[in-house]
């Protein structure tokens, strides 16, 4: 199980998602504004709670949830 975090901020996001990452991502400890989404055993889980807490453009990091990324 991982902890996860997603961005609360789509500024710096091209797509303008809100990107989940997990504690393994060099990103995690950098973001300023975020959620935290709690431990999850895959990406999808954590995906999954954030669109449920109303981030219905979240997306998994490229690098660290490249599993659930779609761009």
């Amino acid at each position: 199980m991982k902890s996860y975090r997603i961005n609360k901020s789509t500024y710096s996001n091209p797509n303008n998602n809100n990107e989940v990452h997990s504690e393994s991502c060099v990103h995690y400890s950098q973001l300023i504004s975020y959620e935290s989404l709690g431990m999850h055993s895959t990406c999808h889980g954590a995906v999954t709670e954030a669109k449920r807490r109303g981030y219905a453009n979240a997306d998994g990091c490229i690098k660290c949830c490249n599993d659930c990324h779609h761009g």
